[in-house]
């Protein structure tokens, strides 16, 4: 083998000690203590964040590297934009999502496991599936909350730059979590009614969002498993990273439950990546590995949506794409209007 290949190849297996200096920096909060253009001695900062100093310079020369954070003199770092990002003040942190890996980072330890069974490697780990997981541990409620919203919060606004809801009444988010979405919609239409539909344990915390937008006089809160049902009223449903959580067959349960009340004139709207073309680099590829070793989900290309629909009593009408990398993927009912 090629001393260059060797090489690469040693960097990409040192790769994840980057994901996981991530996670530390976002639970250690060590962005916070750093102001651009202050540049901070690493001294300094382990007292700040309770950190071993010797490890933490050596991780922050790491990070720095791959231009997290800027090596100045004298053992000083200072930002660059992707630490800034980590900052817990600044515009669409990602702080959240970082320390939200870091809560279940063990989870990654069976994708061994998972390759060669395709059994979810937090399964493994956890011994039960990743959402029961969150369900049983009420601590990590507003964590996730947080870092799914750090996640895919900034593909709202791009999300509503390309889709037209206007000729919508009633759109139903279907899995809303914690309302962001949904409210984001009702703000920018403001004759627009809504419904939002989750699991008890994750309503509640829907049902304090949207008060405190002062929606709930347009909007519904309601209870339950859209692998039961899904509530009637919407002429458009929405689901952003559903889906993608979900086998095959468990997608097409939820979308055949949408189908059953989706009127003839509706639509379904799937926010999700479309995976493209092989060896084209992306980050629904990156995003498949999670939905792999964590929920036991799947990113999938146009043409699988496209079959997924058709199981499901739809067929695949539009494909939107946005200035982030998601797609609004819209199904119209088969025989519909």
């Amino acid at each position: 083998m090629a001393l260059a290949e060797t090489e690469q190849l040693t960097r990409m297996v040192a790769g994840t000690a980057l994901s996981r200096a991530i996670c530390t920096i976002g639970e250690l909060g060590v962005a916070d203590h750093i102001e651009s253009g202050a540049p901070q001695p690493v001294e300094k900062l382990a007292r700040l964040t309770g950190a071993h100093e010797a490890s933490l310079y050596r991780m922050l020369r790491f990070t720095a590297s791959y231009g997290v954070f800027r090596e100045m003199a004298h053992r000083e770092f200072d930002h660059t934009p992707l630490s800034a990002a980590l900052r817990s003040d600044a515009e669409g942190s990602f702080r959240a999502a970082a320390r939200m890996f870091h809560s279940i980072f063990a989870g990654w330890d069976g994708f061994h496991h998972t390759i060669q069974t395709g059994e979810p490697s937090f399964q493994k780990v956890y011994g039960q599936p990743l959402f029961n997981y969150i369900g049983a541990h009420p601590e990590l409620a507003p964590v996730f909350d947080a870092g799914m919203t750090a996640f895919h919060g900034h593909e709202t606004g791009a999300m509503l730059d390309a889709y037209d809801f206007s000729d919508v009444e009633t759109l139903a988010d279907i899995g809303g979590g914690n309302g962001s979405l949904l409210g984001a919609v009702l703000q920018r239409y403001p004759r627009l009614r809504g419904i939002l539909y989750d699991l008890g344990h994750v309503a509640g915390r829907a049902r304090e969002a949207i008060q405190a937008l002062g929606l709930e006089k347009r909007c519904s809160v309601l209870e339950g498993s859209f692998f039961d049902s899904v509530p009637e009223g919407a002429d458009a449903y929405l689901m952003r990273h559903v889906i993608h959580d979900w086998t095959d067959e468990q997608a097409v349960r939820i979308l055949t439950n949408c189908r059953k009340v989706v009127p003839r004139h509706g639509r379904i709207l799937v926010v999700e990546f479309a995976v493209p073309s092989a060896n084209e680099a992306s980050l629904g590829k990156d995003a498949d590995m999670i939905m792999l070793a964590f929920p036991g989900g799947s990113e999938r290309t146009e043409e699988e949506y496209r079959a997924l629909f058709e199981q499901s009593g739809f067929r695949l009408s539009q494909v939107t794409p946005t200035r982030s990398a998601v797609c609004v993927i819209e199904g119209r009912p088969i025989g519909g209007a």
